[in-house]
C-alpha cells in the first residue's frame, strides 16, 4: 500500500504522544519508510528509542547535531518526504507553522518541504476553542495543509469536549488518502457488500459465507481516490469504513429498498454483495420446535437487485459480481449479458485464495466487448483498485 513512500512523522509534546507509536506501526506495516522527528516536549512522554526500534531509522530530535549529521538533516528529510504527518499536533506547533516560525527540527523541516502536510490536533478543549487557535488552523487550511479533525471525548486533563486526538487507524487512513491520486473525485459510488439474512424464525435465518471484505475494500479504495461513497452492507464483523455513508441492512428486501432509493444519485453502482436468492414464504413468530425427523421449508424468490439495476441504469455505470463453483467463464458471460452490466467481476470460490473470508482473491474481469482479464491472485485491496481503474476508464470513455 505504501511501499516506496517516505513519510516523516512528527511527534509533539502531549499525553497523546503515545498514540504516535501505534500510528508508526500502521505506517511501517503498510510498507512506508518512516523517519520520526520528536520535539523536546514529546520526549517527556515517549522515549526516542521506542520510535527508533519500530521505525528502524534514527529519530531526529535536534536541529544541529554535528556528530551524527553528514548532511543538513532538516533539508534532507524535507526533500525526501512524500508526506509529513504530525500526530499529535499541539496548539504550539500549529501556531508556529501558521505564523512562519521555524525554531526547531520539526518546524524547520516542515517549512522546507514541498510534500503535503497532514496535521492531527490534540489539546485541551478550551485551547481548541480559543479563537487564536481556530484562526491558526484556518490559516493553515488556506495554505493547503491537511487536517484530521480532533474528536469529542474525555481528555487527559479531566475536561470533556473537542480536542481529543483522532484514532491512529483514522489518521493512517487520511495519510493513505493524501498519497492516493484523486481520480474519482467527481464520482458518486453506490456499493453493496456482505451477505443478507432471511429469517426463518426469531433465532434462525438463511444466509451465506460472504464476509463483506471485498465490498468493504472497494469502498475504502474509492474513498481514498476521492469518490463520494455510499456502502449498503448486510451483516458482517467488519467496522464501517472511515469517511463513507454507511447503510446497514439485514434482508435482501431491505437491501433492494436501500439500493433503489439511492441509485438515482449515483454515477457508479458496484454490486459486490452476496444476496440471498430465496426467502421463507412465512417467518414464524416463535421459535420452531423440533418435530420429527424432517421438516419442509417453503421458499419464495427474492427480487433480483442486479437485474433491476440493469434495466434502469439512468446513466450510471454498473459493475456486477459472480461467485461460481463450476464453468466460471460460461456462467459469468451469461450473467454479463442477461443482467446488462458494464463490467462483471467473476471468481471461483472453490479456488484456494479466492473463497470467502480470506484476504486475497482470484478474479476475472469480463468486459462487454469480450475482453477477459485474468490478473491472478491478488490482495483484495489490489483487486479493489484494479476494478476502480477499469471504472475510471469506462467513465472516461462514456464521457468522451
Amino acid at each position: 500500500m505504501l511501499h516506496g513512500k517516505t513519510i516523516v512523522l512528527g511527534v509533539t509534546g502531549g499525553i497523546a504522544a503515545y498514540k504516535g507509536v501505534e500510528l508508526l506501526r500502521l505506517l511501517t506495516k503498510a510498507g512506508a519508510d518512516v523517519h520520526v522527528i520528536m520535539t523536546r516536549s514529546a520526549q517527556e512522554f515517549v522515549t526516542p528509542l521506542t520510535f527508533q526500534t519500530l521505525s528502524h531509522n534514527p529519530v531526529h530530535t535536534e536541529l544541529f547535531n554535528l556528530i551524527a549529521e553528514q548532511e543538513i538533516g532538516h533539508i534532507s528529510l524535507a526533500d525526501r518526504a512524500d508526506l509529513f504527518v504530525i500526530a499529535p499536533a499541539t496548539a504550539n506547533v500549529i501556531g508556529k507553522l501558521a505564523n512562519g516560525i521555524a525554531d526547531d527540527m520539526l518546524t524547520t523541516t516542515v517549512m522546507a518541504t514541498r510534500a503535503p502536510v497532514l496535521l492531527a490536533p490534540a489539546m485541551n478543549v478550551n485551547m481548541y476553542r480559543n479563537p487564536m487557535y481556530q484562526e491558526n488552523e484556518e490559516r493553515l487550511r488556506r495554505y493547503g495543509y491537511l487536517f484530521v479533525n480532533a474528536v469529542k471525548g474525555e481528555l487527559a486533563c479531566g475536561w470533556e469536549g473537542e480536542g481529543k486526538l483522532q484514532s491512529p487507524e483514522i489518521i493512517f487512513e487520511e495519510a493513505v488518502t493524501a498519497l492516493t491520486p484523486s481520480d474519482l473525485v467527481a464520482e458518486r459510488l453506490l456499493i453493496t457488500a456482505g451477505p443478507t439474512r432471511e429469517e426463518i424464525d426469531p433465532v434462525r435465518y438463511i444466509s451465506n459465507y460472504s464476509s463483506g471484505k471485498m465490498g468493504y475494500a472497494i469502498a475504502r479504495a474509492a474513498r481514498r481516490r476521492g469518490a463520494q461513497v455510499t456502502l449498503v452492507s448486510g451483516p458482517t464483523a467488519l467496522p464501517a469504513p472511515w469517511g463513507v455513508t454507511f447503510v446497514p441492512v439485514e434482508s435482501a428486501g431491505e437491501m433492494y429498498d436501500a439500493v433503489m432509493a439511492r441509485v438515482g444519485e449515483s454515477s457508479v453502482v458496484i454490486k459486490a454483495a452476496a444476496v440471498a436468492d430465496y426467502r421463507p414464504v412465512a417467518r414464524a413468530g416463535e421459535k420452531l420446535k423440533k418435530q420429527g425427523e424432517r421438516i419442509t421449508l417453503e421458499l419464495v424468490k427474492n427480487r433480483d437487485i442486479l437485474t433491476e439495476l440493469g434495466r434502469n441504469k439512468n446513466g450510471a455505470l454498473l459493475v456486477g459480481f459472480a461467485a461460481e463453483t463450476t464453468e466460471l467463464l460460461a456462467n459469468a458471460r451469461k450473467k454479463l449479458m442477461e443482467k446488462n452490466v458494464d463490467l462483471l467481476v467473476a471468481n471461483d470460490v472453490t479456488e484456494a485464495g479466492a473463497g470467502f473470508s480470506v484476504e486475497t482473491n482470484i478474479v476475472r474481469l469480463l468486459h462487454r466487448n469480450g475482453r477477459v482479464e485474468e490478473p491472478g491472485i491478488l490482495s483484495k485491496e489490489a483487486v479493489a483498485n484494479l476494478i476502480l481503474d477499469r471504472v475510471a476508464e469506462l467513465r472516461k470513455d462514456k464521457e468522451s
